[in-house]
């Protein structure tokens, strides 16, 4: 078979970065990133993210391939921020909030178990 080995799809290796940046030259105070062994899921978990900073003016992803687990994430801003302080901030913001969830999560199962 040509497909790739399962492991390939979430593993890191050794001397792979998960996220890399590179600087957009046709964009002002744009930048790529580019998330390696990551798809749709965390992709449109973070444009969404972001898209709520009222200092993003644009931000999207694309996955290039299917059988290439990578995400590619553009984003602008206006001249307040750079992108990637939006970018760390939106991750920190989604980090706040999935706990926020998983906490809500336990008490309801809590609950329900009690009655």
């Amino acid at each position: 078979m040509n497909a790739p080995a399962s492991f390939e799809s979430f593993l890191v290796f050794d001397g792979e970065k998960k996220i890399t940046f590179e600087k957009d030259t046709k964009v002002p105070n744009a930048a790529i990133f580019t998330i390696l062994k990551e798809d749709h899921t965390l992709g449109n978990l973070i444009k969404h993210q972001l898209l709520k900073d009222p200092q993003v003016l644009f931000a999207g992803y694309r996955n290039p391939h299917p059988l290439d687990h990578k995400i590619i994430l553009r984003i602008q801003t206006t001249s307040d921020t750079t992108p990637a302080d939006a970018l760390t901030s939106a991750i920190t913001d989604l980090m706040a909030e999935l706990s926020l969830f998983e906490e809500r999560f336990r008490e309801a199962v809590a609950d329900k178990e009690q009655s």
